[in-house]
């Protein structure tokens, strides 16, 4: 224990007697040998919610359905004749609509627990937080030619007050808990995600070192890209998304990818009188271009640079119209690293549902959630298009639920989804 000034014991006794915690310098002082850099921000609390709200079924989609009425008596003749690709049973996935602090603690610790893991737990899970401090967060929708801007409800209106309210300071808070819930819901295997920018990268990275530790740091992925980025004055124009990769114990689930990695093509050398001298060649693969021998290249460990993925164009055919969704082949490298084939994983703030298709597509199981009507509605319409893609491709796929907690209205949600069949609305 450090000595202390005469001084310094008076203060520190001054706070003991009036019930309160003496200041942050004493704890380095007199607790020397814990002496640590640490994360302090306005509003920090070692609290986590642990409150266990019930989960009501709002609808399940158990079975690729006709994308136009007038095509479903022939759909459903042609799925009732094509035994090639089929539901599997056991796990259903889930699609839940609600604040995912409460969903994330009800999972953690209400009935659904013991399900996950019956399933090896969760393996995974990937998150894409809004990190634009300030932003009102409503969303553009194009329709034909026009564009409407859809406003958040007064659910989410209040949620994402609370969450940006007081800027950094409330964001930190809002995004420390919820890791936290996530590392305390991850396998003991599992991994995580966070994708983030240049606005909140550095707050985001010592959280999570906070939370998981730094020696489960494993990597800072740079994802970069061509589009957008621009510098309204002056600068270099930003093109590039964090990604930061940690994992919850010492041996994580991850398998090596690899990439090509082109060599430069050189003329081979010559004496001075044009005598070929003889090169040690190495093991490349030869691209060909048209018939022709093209660029050489090796196969290497991929890099923690991932400057061959291009972001979502207006033209993708994987477009929903949400400006926030991120590419299918980003999210394909992710999960296809660190889950294999059957592994539960998720996402808490899915948006556009790019995590729950490739997830789907990849033969993972998994659960996402998100608080806007729009995000859930987005990724329900776009995993019925990805059970009508895998079955008629001759391929398996899952039922999926889209749940809600007893905080949230079901017929509320049921009001403002014309998609329900009318069975469905009478539930």
């Amino acid at each position: 224990m450090a000595r202390l000034t005469e001084k310094e014991q008076q203060e520190v006794m001054r706070f003991i007697e009036a019930g309160k915690p003496p200041p942050d310098k004493y704890r380095f002082l007199l607790f020397d040998d814990k002496r640590e850099v640490e994360l302090v921000w306005n509003g920090k609390t070692n609290e986590v919610t642990n409150v266990v709200l019930p989960f009501q079924t709002i609808e399940q989609v158990d079975e690729p359905r006709a994308e136009k009425p007038e095509d479903t008596a022939a759909q459903q003749d042609l799925f009732a004749l094509d035994s090639r690709g089929r539901q599997l049973q056991g796990w259903t996935n889930k699609l839940i609509w609600g604040d995912n602090k409460l969903i994330l603690s009800s999972l953690k610790n209400g009935p659904l627990r013991e399900e996950i893991e019956r399933q090896g737990g969760v393996k995974l899970i990937y998150i894409d937080p809004p990190f634009d401090v300030g932003a009102d967060f409503s969303i553009e929708i194009e329709i034909g030619d026009e564009i409407f801007t859809k406003k958040r409800n007064i659910l989410e209106e209040i949620a994402y007050r609370d969450t940006w309210g007081q800027g950094v300071d409330s964001f930190i808070t809002m995004i420390y808990e919820r890791l936290s819930i996530m590392r305390d819901l991850l396998a003991d295997d599992g991994s995580i995600y966070v994708h983030c920018d240049y606005r909140v990268n550095a707050i985001v990275r010592l959280a999570m070192d906070d939370i998981f530790g730094k020696e489960r740091f494993i990597n800072q992925i740079e994802w970069a890209y061509k589009t957008g980025g621009i510098p309204e004055r002056f600068g270099f124009s930003k093109k590039h998304h964090h990604i930061l990769f940690y994992s919850r114990g010492e041996n994580p689930v991850f398998n090596q990818l690899r990439q090509k990695s082109y060599v430069p093509t050189l003329p081979e050398p010559h004496t001075s009188s044009g005598q070929r001298l003889g090169v040690r060649r190495d093991k490349f693969c030869e691209l060909c271009v048209n018939g022709s021998p093209g660029q050489k290249y090796r196969m290497v460990i991929a890099r923690d640079i991932w400057d061959n993925i291009s972001s979502i164009f207006r033209n993708d055919p994987q477009i929903t119209g949400y400006n926030t969704q991120k590419p299918e082949e980003l999210l394909n490298r992710i999960i296809a690293a660190s889950s294999n084939e059957g592994d539960l994983v998720a996402d808490f703030f899915v948006g556009s549902g790019t995590t729950s298709a490739v997830a789907e597509k990849l033969g993972r199981k998994w659960i996402v959630a998100d608080l806007g009507k729009f995000a859930i509605h987005t990724t329900r319409k776009r995993m019925i298009g990805v059970q009508r893609e895998l079955k008629s491709t001759g391929r398996n796929y899952r039922a999926f639920e889209i749940l809600n907690l007893g905080k949230y209205e079901r017929q509320h949600y049921v009001g403002v989804n014309p998609n329900l069949r009318e069975d469905q609305r009478q539930q």
